[in-house]
């Protein structure tokens, strides 16, 4: 029991310091680098991104009517490597890769942590490898910015091993180009933040796939993509951050003949532990959707390094 209250006492005085460092701060890591906001030429960003979505509900062909479903566990660790490359701060250059653990058909939460891969119910791997691209494409408004990132499937394209209406998918297995623009703006003092962002996401590819193919990692072949989200955000401190959140994406049949869109609710938070490193944690619900839209829960954890 000491040692615990020690401990408390510990992270209690840490606390303060971390606060009285920011009253005397002007704008962190936190505040300063959204995502709108491009790195300095030589400097240096590099942010692990762990997210893990469940559902045990989905709505039906064309309508918004849900129902249980098997519980479907999708892990997801995204790597972002970016660089500042112009003298002016306005050209990054950086590498995303995605490595996938998903399981299907009623397994455990804990189950996606194994990442193992039977090429049916349990699937893993590394997904996709994508070069990208931030512009400021106007040199007076540092806070609007652009990000296009090309991915580029590198998992094994084969059909399911087991014929057993499992539901088998790791990621799309398609390429695809995706344009992000990014706007935030401060007020109240600092202590306020509102910050915009809207994708177009394009994935290319055949309308339908042959038999031989896995069909459930096409099915959005052919489509756009279109999430539009809203942050609103506060800074009890300068080092730290609350945030609420809210997304409507559409799924836009270009010729392949299905179409979903979804909204979600979400909040988190990031604090900034060093000069270098900030810590992210968010959680989102999505609260309805259309044709064959999951209605799950997305937990997500962040590091980001900038230096």
């Amino acid at each position: 029991m000491k040692k615990i209250l020690a401990l408390v006492v510990m992270v209690a005085v840490s606390f303060i310091g971390f606060a009285q460092e920011d009253e005397e701060s002007t704008r962190s890591n936190v505040q300063e680098f959204t995502p709108s906001k491009l790195l300095n030429k030589g400097q240096w960003d590099i942010k692990f991104f762990n997210s893990l979505y469940t559902q045990t509900k989905q709505t039906g062909e064309g309508t918004g009517k849900s129902f249980d479903i098997d519980r479907q566990n999708f892990f997801t660790n995204t790597t972002e490597i970016y660089t500042g490359v112009s003298e002016n701060s306005r050209i990054n250059v950086g590498l995303v890769f995605q490595i996938r653990s998903n399981t299907l058909g009623g397994q455990s939460v804990s189950d996606v942590f194994s990442f193992k891969d039977n090429g049916n119910d349990l699937r893993s791997g590394l997904t996709t490898i994508a070069p990208s691209i931030r512009i400021q494409p106007f040199k007076n408004i540092s806070n609007f910015s652009l990000t296009s990132t090309f991915y580029i499937p590198v998992f094994a394209d084969k059909a399911d091993t087991v014929n057993d209406n499992v539901f088998s998918y790791l990621d799309l297995r398609s390429y695809a180009w995706e344009t992000k623009f990014f706007y935030d703006k401060t007020f109240g003092k600092n202590k306020w933040q509102v910050f915009t962002e809207v994708d177009f996401k394009y994935n290319f590819g055949d309308d339908e796939a042959d038999a031989d193919e896995n069909s459930s990692e096409r099915f959005a072949n052919n489509s756009l993509t279109l999430p539009i989200s809203a942050f609103l955000s506060y800074f009890p401190s300068s080092k730290s951050t609350i945030f609420v959140n809210a997304q409507q994406a559409f799924l836009l049949d270009l010729g392949n003949d299905f179409a979903q869109n979804s909204t979600t609710l979400g909040f988190g938070g990031k604090y900034q532990i060093t000069n270098t490193l900030n810590l992210e944690a968010s959680y989102g619900k999505i609260v309805r959707g259309n044709n064959f839209q999951g209605l799950g829960n997305t937990f997500s954890i962040g590091v980001r390094a900038l230096f």
